[in-house]
């Protein structure tokens, strides 16, 4: 593969500055990395919605889920599955039944998000 030129308009380049920002998103990267893990799940309405809800309750089985959102349990079942092969929910399993609940880590991560939404200021729009 040919590498192709950057072709920037600056006058000069800030060598310390670009040194600076390489170290500093080397530093970072694993937390940014779990942010955008996250961040790729919440993308899609119906994961939003079931996070949404395993805050709110705690734990709840696939049933539930698909109860309140109205949709069939195997596409509730692969929202699921998703969301725990991520590491953003566990399961537990009680008899025949798996309660999916919110780890820990994402939990306090989402906590000020979904805050937010209880209070129907997800953005702060200047009137």
């Amino acid at each position: 593969m040919k590498k192709t030129e950057n072709n920037c308009i600056r006058q000069e380049a800030d060598v310390e500055q670009i040194q600076t920002c390489r170290e500093r998103i080397g530093e970072v990267e694993h937390s940014i990395d779990l942010l955008a893990n996250s961040m790729d799940m919440l993308g899609n309405k119906v994961r939003l919605q079931i996070l949404f809800l395993l805050n709110e309750q705690t734990k709840l089985c696939v049933c539930d889920i698909s109860d309140v959102l109205e949709m069939k349990i195997p596409a509730i079942s692969q929202h699921l599955r998703k969301l725990k092969d991520r590491g953003i929910i566990n399961g537990l399993k009680k008899g025949t039944t798996i309660y999916y609940f919110l780890s820990s880590e994402y939990a306090e991560l989402f906590e000020h998000l979904f805050e937010r939404i209880n209070k129907g200021e997800v953005l702060k729009i200047a009137k």
